[in-house]
């Protein structure tokens, strides 16, 4: 995957805020959607916790209408902000201190933040090693034959974490970061949900043999029972 796209700079964010912001207007849209909504706080010099949290909720919902879902995203905003600036005083370091577990079970406690989000802002804004599961790491490891169609969120969690840990910490979070966003590109670019380009895809080697061979759409196959360790392992 690297080959093919080179590390990649990924996610986008200016500050480590500006990510934790994102990663809850991105639930249901596309980044597209949210770059606009973001921008609209940054023109009228919003986009810093104290600032937002004094926001009314109509107002800021206004400003993010663009993300979709705006009201609902507005109430998840504030419940995020509410922990930051009335439990940290605005200091994500204080938010992001501690275990990663602990932080973690922190960020799920707060109101509309799920897995998902909250493993995004420990990856991508607060450093810790909590690797991101998202729709298309799904639907790539099932197309490979890495998981069932089953497969739930800590189940693939705990997979990818295990079997990318083998650098050290220090370059472990770049190579995570990295992995995550690689990932996504094949995932939007490739493996697709319908028609999928296996034939141009990086992973097409690690593909196992189609079921069918009057098609190269794989979306409904379900994966072979048998696999070697090491090309089940393979993508790792």
């Amino acid at each position: 995957m690297r080959a093919r796209h080179g590390h990649l700079g990924w996610w986008p964010g200016e500050t480590p805020f500006e990510v934790c912001v994102g990663a809850i207007l991105t639930q249901n849209t596309s980044w597209t959607h949210v770059e606009r909504a973001i921008a609209n706080l940054k023109s009228v010099g919003v986009l810093e916790p104290g600032k937002l949290f004094a926001l009314p909720e109509t107002r800021l919902a206004e400003l993010i209408r663009p993300a979709g879902y705006f009201n609902v995203k507005a109430r998840r905003l504030r419940a995020f902000l509410r922990v930051l600036v009335e439990g940290c005083g605005g200091d994500l370091d204080r938010l992001f201190a501690g275990a990663t577990a602990k932080v973690r079970e922190r960020l799920l406690a707060i109101h509309g933040i799920g897995p998902e989000t909250a493993d995004s802002m420990l990856l991508y804004a607060g450093g810790h090693h909590s690797f991101v599961i998202d729709a298309y790491t799904k639907r790539i490891f099932f197309r490979h034959g890495w998981c069932q169609a089953n497969a739930d969120y800590d189940q693939l969690k705990r997979l990818c974490e295990a079997s990318l840990n083998r650098k050290a910490p220090p370059a472990r979070l770049d190579y995570w970061q990295d992995y995550h966003a690689q990932l996504v590109m094949v995932g939007k670019d490739f493996c697709r949900p319908r028609l999928p380009r296996c034939e141009q895809c990086p992973l097409r080697p690690l593909l196992p043999p189609p079921e069918r061979t009057d098609s190269q759409d794989y979306s409904h196959r379900r994966p072979p029972s048998h696999r070697s360790r090491d090309s089940k392992h393979a993508l790792f």
